[in-house]
């Protein structure tokens, strides 16, 4: 037997990943890409800057139908094998908050370019502008058609095509067409880490106002998720990366025709008790001033006029020495719990990631094999496992990359 073909739909994380492992493993190896140049997508992550893993990786980080389907990949191609690897490559790493590992370089762009560096010099073929529209798996070889009417023949084909998220850097869910067309299923899929829209007639108003406080989706009165940082209002809804954090299980509910709720707690390091306290004793203080005046300095200004309508009070304008202890309780309930019905979460081009995929129960989780069509792999976002916010997904895009180039090259 001579050298195996493999080739491998997509240029992103996965697939280079997938061609250098199956590369040294002695296989032929070609890339085919549908943008300009491979690798698009990582020069946006970690704002520029690529957190490429996560020093907390674990299987519990992930979602999916299944998410011990991850458990195998993320063990065989851990965080150490992670590092080494980049570091062999030339990429000195540092760790920072929450876990996340940089390049020292603080540059996306020198994770692409160490790639760049090593497909070429392995001798790896990239083929650009090819958009692949068909699949025929044949008789001993893998036929390939591309939108501009190129063919190829493959012993081994690793699909990587990525999700539905970013669909500028050339993920529009064209991979899960191709998995369709060999018989594989696709679960429904959905954006995640991505902004929450929510009801409500006063947000650009307060569009731009940022704050550290608790984020937390509700379903049925119940806390499904919760997470704290910094959370910034926009004309839409919400933002910042506690909204991102959560915002999949909103996804999910939303799906599910459930109606949740988000919970925000503006002065989370009180309670709504310590805060009724706080607050008597400032507005008595505060004497003749203006109620809205008077709130100035414990919470941004922009805010106040929405808090007190919110809360019920009408004249905005009165003494805050006046404002009964009824008024007070409501003012206190909205700074620790106020509460926004979710319509929605913001589309495929805001959101970092695709919740869904393509069903886990038909891939082997050790090899990455399509278990519908043998010689056929997957690997990265077009699976149906997601990660958290913070180099999750790109750890899952080494992890399942170096699975399935490894297995597809023997």
């Amino acid at each position: 037997m001579g050298k195996k073909q493999v080739f491998i739909i997509g240029g992103g994380a996965a697939g280079m990943m997938a061609a250098i492992s199956a590369r040294r493993r002695g296989a032929d190896v070609t890339i085919l890409e549908r943008n300009p140049r491979v690798g698009k997508k990582i020069l946006a992550t970690g704002n520029g800057r690529c957190n490429f893993t996560n020093i907390h990786t674990e299987v519990d980080c992930y979602s999916g139908n299944d998410p011990h389907f991850a458990s195998q990949a993320l063990q065989n191609f851990d965080i150490d094998k992670t590092i080494r690897f980049f570091e062999k490559l030339g990429i000195a790493h540092k760790v920072e908050e929450a876990g996340k590992v940089y390049p020292m370089s603080d540059q996306a762009s020198s994770i692409l370019d160490v790639f760049l560096y090593e497909l070429n010099q392995s001798g790896i073929k990239i083929v650009a502008d090819a958009l692949v529209k068909n699949i025929i798996p044949a008789q001993e070889k893998i036929l390939l058609e591309t939108e501009n009417g190129q063919r190829y023949s493959a012993d081994r084909l690793i699909i990587a095509a990525g999700g539905k998220a970013m669909p500028g850097s050339g993920s529009d869910g064209n991979g899960f067409e191709l998995a369709k067309i060999i018989g594989h299923t696709v679960t429904g899929i959905f954006p995640a880490l991505v902004q929450l829209m929510l009801e409500g007639n006063f947000f650009k108003s307060i569009e731009g106002v940022k704050f550290i406080g608790a984020a937390e989706i509700l379903a049925n009165d119940q806390s499904i998720i919760k997470d704290r940082g910094d959370i910034l209002f926009t004309n839409y809804g919400v933002s910042g990366p506690p909204i991102l954090q959560i915002s999949r299980k909103a996804g999910e509910l939303l799906q599910a025709g459930q109606n949740p709720y988000l919970k925000i707690s503006i002065l989370d390091q009180l309670s709504a008790e310590e805060i009724s306290v706080l607050l008597s004793k400032r507005l008595q203080s505060a004497g003749k001033k203006p109620l809205d005046f008077s709130l100035v300095g414990l919470i941004n200004k922009r805010l106040i006029p929405v808090i007190l309508k919110q809360a019920g009070i009408k004249d905005i304008k009165q003494p805050a020495a006046a404002v009964s202890p009824e008024e007070q309780g409501k003012i206190a309930a909205i700074l620790t719990d106020w509460r926004f019905k979710i319509r929605g979460t913001k589309g495929w081009n805001s959101a970092q990631v695709t919740a869904g995929g393509i069903n886990t129960e038909e891939i082997d989780p050790l090899t990455m094999e399509s278990k519908i069509v043998p010689g056929i792999y997957f690997c990265g976002e077009i699976i149906d496992i997601d990660g958290k916010c913070g180099g999750y997904n790109l750890q899952w895009a080494w992890s399942s990359g170096f699975a399935a180039g490894q297995n597809a090259a023997i």
